[in-house]
């Protein structure tokens, strides 16, 4: 199983990036997908949720109405939509896909991608 993400990099607080997390190895619509970021000093913390049922997504407080996640499942990969970032918004984006089935909880991660907003 793979979690691949890219669309990080600098941006100028205002702007707009868009993360993407390829998915190899499983199947994204069995899975709930979450993006969660985690600054310097400070504990991973879970910025958005998508349920594999399809129900309405998550958001941290602090991103609402500038964030969206979004899955396509034909294309196996997720997507987490940033505007009007903010220099609080700079950190590593972890990409997560989070199952349980069959008594068993299956929990994946990628490797991150860098975010830094300058103001």
């Amino acid at each position: 199983v793979q979690l691949v993400e890219s669309g990080g990099g600098l941006v100028q607080s205002g702007g707009s990036l868009r993360l993407s997390c390829a998915a190899s190895g499983l199947a994204v619509g069995n899975y709930d997908m979450n993006w969660y970021r985690q600054a310097p000093g400070k504990e991973r913390e879970e910025v958005a949720h998508s349920p594999s049922d399809g129900s309405a997504t998550h958001y941290l407080d602090s991103v609402k109405g500038r964030f969206t996640i979004s899955r396509d499942n034909d294309k196996n990969m997720a997507v987490l939509q940033m505007n009007s970032l903010k220099p609080d918004d700079t950190a590593v984006y972890f990409c997560n896909a989070w199952r349980y089935y069959s008594g068993r909880t299956y929990d994946y991660w990628g490797q991150g991608t860098q975010v830094t907003v300058s103001s």
